[in-house]
């Protein structure tokens, strides 16, 4: 019984020990940088396209058809562009009187290459059967990776000069008790789109100048400092 008095005697003492730092008074102060960073635009995806209008569904897919059969064919003497067939639709066109008088059919092909010379190269010869929807520039997803990795440390490096900066005007330590760390896609780099065919039959190759996106980080969070 005495032991188990004793025992009593010292548990609350060893609770408020352990208890009592949680009442410590501290100042929370919520703070956000962020960091840029240039990503090289390393590759090139470009839409085509074959379209077609005829009265006979049949015929008008049989010839649409065949037009991105061979430029898939032209593509494959390219290994360093990658092909992939893209959306395909069929769609009435009507007369005055509310009847279908027509059919017009358009098939895609998407061309991506790290290899702006190839691609453009390649366009230049599909140029005479088909059409360009769309080229887009933009960083490859391991440019891409490794960029954001970078903009992270910046951003986290940003984060805690400012941390110190306002921990050393209040004459404080600092302690970061929360910290988020964001990035953003960047932004894709549109060539051109609409008028990208009218621009293509004016040269054997379209000049591709590649550029940069730019990435960006930002990190919020809060800093504890004990008053």
């Amino acid at each position: 019984m005495t032991h188990f008095s004793s025992l009593l005697r010292v548990l609350p003492a060893c609770f408020l020990l352990v208890a009592c730092p949680a009442f410590a008074a501290t100042t929370l102060v919520e703070l956000a940088a962020e960091a840029n960073r240039p990503a090289a635009n390393d590759l090139v995806r470009a839409t085509v396209f074959a379209e077609a209008s005829g009265t006979t569904p049949g015929k008008l897919s049989k010839e649409v058809n065949g037009l991105i059969a061979d430029a898939l064919k032209t593509a494959k003497t390219y290994t360093d562009v990658k092909t992939q067939s893209g959306g395909t639709s069929t769609y009435p066109v009507y007369a005055r009187d509310g009847k279908i008088e027509s059919w017009r059919m358009r098939s895609q092909l998407v061309l991506e290459s790290r290899d702006s010379d190839a691609i453009s190269e390649l366009l230049g010869k599909l140029q005479a059967t088909l059409g360009v929807a769309s080229l887009v520039l933009q960083p490859s997803p391991e440019t891409r990776r490794q960029v954001e990795n970078d903009a992270m440390l910046d951003a986290i490096a940003a984060f805690k000069a400012r941390a110190k900066v306002i921990a050393d005007a209040l004459g404080k330590p600092y302690r970061i008790k929360q910290l988020a760390v964001h990035t953003n896609a960047g932004i894709v780099q549109p060539l051109m789109r609409g008028a990208a065919s009218a621009m293509l039959a004016s040269s054997a190759t379209m000049p591709v100048e590649a550029g940069e996106s730019q990435i960006s980080a930002s990190v919020s969070g809060q800093i504890e400092l004990p008053d």
